[in-house]
């Protein structure tokens, strides 16, 4: 019989040691910052397939599928991340806004879908293979980042598709994905000599206390439920929400001249974020790229002489296009302009979104412009 008596529990000095050692944890977080590491741990491309496009969405319950911040996350969860790149693919990424990430339309419609299932065949035998890595909102600066982190995947071109409403200069910060992730971007405004301020407050700075486990718990929150949905997505086939019924582009529209805070009626390369087109052929380092003016709703309601749609008036419209012409001789770029390519029936709840038969006629522009790349 044990007659020592017990030692008591000395519960303060507990508690004191727990919270240090809680403090000690997340002082080694915040120096080692392991999210970047966490993000690429998936279980697609293994347990489950990977996703023919980028995640995107506001109703996961519906949807499958969330916008979150982490970009390695989202990489991890799409195809391209587990597509050993065969001997015989021509691999094609595509860059872009919701249109190239393809809004209302099903997975087997969107522009990408199109063209693989085209069977495009380059001369010496390869198989044109194309990734959508589009992502909804409208920035070249967000299309730039994004193909900063996909090069390593051997596309052998590049296709970027644009409208005049990513360009102001203005725009560059406005998508979430830029905001989120500030040292990326600030790197490649510095390395680029990109005309954004690295200052601007759009740019989400995280505090010292944000940047601990406690501070990334919505990060490490997202990537988990990506992971979850994951498995509805993959048992179902659904990744948007479609609703029964959407609002047309607008048709009539209102007398007004302005585009952004570019005064009426001169619109010249300084007021647009060219220099992230030359930012992108310098990181595409020899792998070509087409660039490409995607088509639009051209209204034919009220005030459509002075107006294309709720984005453009005709005058900054018409000065970029010949402005993009222009430099696109000069520096002989790869570039298609399809701007009127699709009849206003055929768009769907934007001036930019189409249905799967717009996309059909699309997808015969790019396919021919792709081979006429591929086979020199």
């Amino acid at each position: 019989m044990d007659n020592h008596p017990s030692t008591p529990v000395n519960l303060p000095r507990l508690l004191v040691k727990g919270v240090l050692l809680y403090l000690l944890f997340n002082l080694a977080v915040i120096a080692i910052n392991p999210m970047p590491a966490i993000a690429k741990v998936s279980a697609y491309n293994g347990i489950l397939p990977g996703r023919a496009r980028l995640p995107y969405g506001d109703r996961p319950d519906l949807a499958y599928n969330l916008s979150l911040f982490s970009l390695e996350a989202m990489i991890a969860s799409h195809e391209i991340a587990g597509a050993n790149k065969a001997s015989n693919e021509y691999r094609v990424i595509l860059l872009g806004d919701s249109s190239a990430w393809g809004f209302l339309l099903h997975p087997d419609a969107t522009l990408t879908a199109q063209l693989n299932s085209a069977g495009l065949t380059t001369t010496n035998g390869k198989l044109v293979r194309v990734y959508n890595l589009g992502y909804p909102t409208m920035s070249l600066t967000k299309d730039l980042f994004i193909l900063s982190q996909v090069m390593k995947y051997q596309p052998d071109l590049i296709i970027w598709m644009f409208t005049l409403e990513s360009f102001p200069d203005s725009k560059q910060l406005d998508s979430p994905i830029v905001q989120n992730n500030p040292e990326a971007i600030k790197a490649l405004i510095l390395a680029h000599h990109l005309d954004i301020e690295t200052k601007d407050e759009r740019l989400i700075n995280p505090s010292f206390w944000n940047k601990s486990l406690i501070g990334q718990r919505r990060a490490i929150a997202d990537i988990t439920r990506l992971q979850f949905y994951g498995v509805l997505w993959a048992a179902t086939g659904i990744d948007q929400y479609y609703p029964d019924k959407y609002e047309p582009p607008q048709s009539d529209l209102v007398a007004d001249l302005s585009f952004h805070d570019i005064a009426p009626t001169t619109l010249s390369g300084s007021d647009l974020a060219l220099e992230t087109l030359e930012a992108g052929i310098t990181i595409a380092s020899g792998t070509p790229i087409l660039f490409v003016n995607e088509p639009i709703y051209i209204s034919q309601g009220n005030h459509s002489d002075i107006r294309y749609n709720f984005f453009y008036p005709k005058w900054a419209y018409d000065q970029y296009r010949t402005l993009m012409v222009n430099l696109a001789q000069v520096k002989g770029w790869n570039y298609l302009d399809v701007w009127n390519l699709i009849p206003p029936g055929e768009f769907t709840n934007s001036a930019i979104h189409v249905s799967p038969q717009g996309e059909d006629l699309l997808a015969k522009k790019v396919g021919a412009a792709i081979l006429e790349i591929a086979n020199p």
